[in-house]
């Protein structure tokens, strides 16, 4: 991928802490963007969308999306509003807001947009994902357009699962980029 595409960061609830792979990609990349979504531990997906509108608006051509949990919904939010399109968005750990373990203080995610994008996308899912199962990931994906990876038992795909500088995880973000 050129250095002339933007790249935005989009972590989820809570922000992405220093050790999670979004953080360590973007600082090897400083022309990467991380989007200020505004309130990190009380999210509420218009305000989101409209963050996410005025960053993808402020790019100079259309950006590659990197998103992590609460920030697929997202993207998938503002897919279903915005008539911009990203080059692509890479979505990592996609939660089910309808499962019992999703934020409280999470509103307006669900119910989740099943349509297809109009852009490249990845959907990244780990079978033993504490706040979405790999068939939820795997449902959305159909819907949307993605393609679907299952990296199999790898947690919330985070610092807290082991999930650092996931070089993996770039690699397949690569083949999405390209």
């Amino acid at each position: 991928m050129s250095v002339a595409t933007p790249v935005l960061v989009l972590p989820g609830i809570g922000n992405s802490g220093l050790q999670h792979w979004q953080s360590r990609w973007a600082s090897r990349h400083p022309h990467w963007q991380r989007v200020n979504l505004g309130e990190w531990d009380r999210p509420v997906c218009d305000d989101w969308v409209r963050a996410l509108d005025v960053a993808v608006r402020a790019c100079l051509s259309p950006p590659m999306l990197i998103a992590h949990s609460l920030a697929c919904l997202l993207v998938a939010h503002w897919a279903h509003r915005s008539a911009l399109l990203p080059k692509g968005a890479f979505l990592v750990a996609v939660p089910d807001p309808e499962s019992a373990s999703f934020p409280a203080k999470a509103c307006g995610f669900a119910p989740v947009p099943m349509r297809p994008h109009g852009f490249p996308s990845i959907v990244v899912a780990s079978a033993n994902d504490p706040f979405g199962s790999s068939a939820f990931a795997q449902h959305c994906a159909h819907a949307w357009g993605s393609r679907f990876v299952d990296i199999g038992e790898a947690g919330h795909i985070n610092a807290d699962s082991g999930h650092g500088e996931w070089n993996e995880g770039y690699a397949i973000f690569q083949q999405l980029a390209g």
